[in-house]
């Protein structure tokens, strides 16, 4: 059922109708990731991938929460003119509509989340709430000293610091070598950036845990829903902040 964009923000709660069209006014709405700025918008909940200052909203739905373990070669947006891959592709028997919580881009690999509640995924990636993300990243050569020294100092990229939490030396190839990264937030292809900056160009790159959610032994492109204590887990962790 199609109604209008700011009818359907402030079902979600998100702010008046009166505010919600200011905010489509300002260019702060996209939906199925372009930026709408015509107030009449209509919209389908069910179908179109709606945010709010770069918030996924949603309207009264079951909440469901799943994992997914994200192959190469599939991508995160609901929605491709090229006609790639979808991760919603490899949901088979859920019902329910979801969208990821954060991305993966195309070649990236492993842990998405997923659901449809939209508060759940709001905590899960903003910086504020520091919640962790590990990766496992396969880079082409090997690190010096001085490389190694700048990467656990941290440098600056065009849109800010980056600076892991944590980092280590996984196992060293002949001609490339694996390393361990846990870092907060995530802004877009963070680490392929820091890497290419300093000549070590990402040839793989895996998720392996958000928080103290891990992978474990989730074949790729399988999925599995989250047990009750491990959503409470995470949408509790640093509520103080």
């Amino acid at each position: 059922m199609l109604q209008r964009l700011q009818k359907m923000i402030a079902q979600a709660g998100v702010a008046s109708r009166r505010a919600a069209e200011e905010m489509i006014k300002e260019g702060k709405v996209i939906v199925n990731g372009q930026i709408v700025t015509r107030l009449g918008t209509k919209v389908d909940i069910q179908n179109d991938e709606i945010r709010v200052n770069g918030n996924l909203i949603f309207v009264d739905v079951s909440k469901i929460y799943l994992m997914l373990n994200k192959p190469r070669g599939y991508i995160t947006t609901l929605k491709d003119t090229k006609k790639r891959p979808i991760v919603t592709d490899l949901l088979e028997g859920v019902v329910e509509r979801v969208f990821p919580v954060g991305r993966l881009d195309y070649d990236s690999e492993g842990l998405l989340l997923m659901t449809n509640d939209g508060d759940f995924a709001y905590r899960v990636q903003h910086p504020k709430f520091e919640i962790t993300k590990t990766y496992l990243v396969k880079i082409k050569g090997h690190l010096a000293k001085e490389e190694i020294v700048l990467i656990k100092k941290g440098t600056k990229l065009y849109d800010g610091d980056f600076k892991p939490l944590d980092f280590a030396i996984e196992k060293i190839n002949p001609k490339s070598c694996w390393v361990r990264l846990i870092i907060h937030g995530g802004r877009n292809r963070i680490i392929r950036r820091f890497f290419e900056d300093i000549g070590h160009p990402v040839a793989r790159l895996i998720r392996v845990a958000v928080g103290d959610l891990n992978i474990d032994n989730l074949r790729q492109g399988d999925f599995r829903y989250l047990q009750k204590k491990e959503v409470k887990k995470l949408l509790f962790v640093n509520l103080t902040v």
